[in-house]
């Protein structure tokens, strides 16, 4: 029987939400330079794959956290995902931005959060982690029993690692990115030649990126 991990990486190089590209590497947000780049929002356009992402998220909450109340998103990529794994296990859904809004309410988390509820947050792929666990952080500022976090995806950088770590704040995920590079080698996806390149690079990504610039 193959293992959760397996089957969605191969769902991502499926549809192409990976890319991999040693020879043009992408620039992420943050500015680093990388040879690879995981946009899970495009799952959502594939029913197949959304729904297989969906319930093995919700399997994974209901599996790890019991008496969950709530489920929690987070802006912009996992509010979608949020949904419907609240739907898939009958619970309520709020989000967190990542900063209160300017204007209206001046809201940070959108939807009711009750008093000490019992929350799990979604997230669609982790990097760094500095994004999730300011969502976490606001939660619990607010009153919020926090579970624990799960999301799709993780880059499985040391840096998250210890955030986490140092956050008290657990993490599952659906695959990393040791799985997926395994699966892309095993699909032919990526070149064995490549392999090394992306190793270093999953090592010391600031380093690499500077390297290539």
């Amino acid at each position: 029987m193959e293992s959760v991990e397996k089957i969605i990486a191969r769902q991502l190089l499926d549809i192409k939400a990976v890319m991999l590209n040693v020879e043009k590497p992408f620039t992420w947000a943050s500015g680093w330079k990388s040879p690879i780049y995981c946009d899970n929002r495009k799952i959502l356009s594939y029913p197949k794959a959304r729904s297989i992402v969906t319930k093995s998220l919700a399997r994974l909450i209901s599996q790890s956290y019991e008496n969950v109340d709530v489920i929690a998103g987070v802006a912009t990529g996992a509010i979608a995902w949020g949904v419907l794994v609240a739907e898939e296990l009958g619970k309520p859904f709020i989000y967190v931005r990542p900063k209160p809004k300017d204007h209206g309410t001046g809201a940070q988390i959108e939807g009711e959060l009750p008093a000490k509820a019992k929350v799990v947050v979604v997230e669609d792929l982790i990097s760094t982690g500095g994004s999730s666990l300011s969502a976490v952080e606001c939660l619990n500022k607010e009153g919020a029993n926090v579970l624990g976090m799960v999301a799709i995806f993780s880059y499985n950088f040391n840096k998250a690692r210890r955030a986490f770590e140092y956050g008290n704040v657990e993490l599952r995920t659906l695959t990393n990115y040791d799985s997926l590079i395994n699966e892309a080698v095993e699909c032919k996806f990526i070149k064995d030649s490549d392999l090394e390149t992306l190793q270093d690079w999953r090592y010391q990504p600031e380093v690499w990126g500077q390297q290539t610039q």
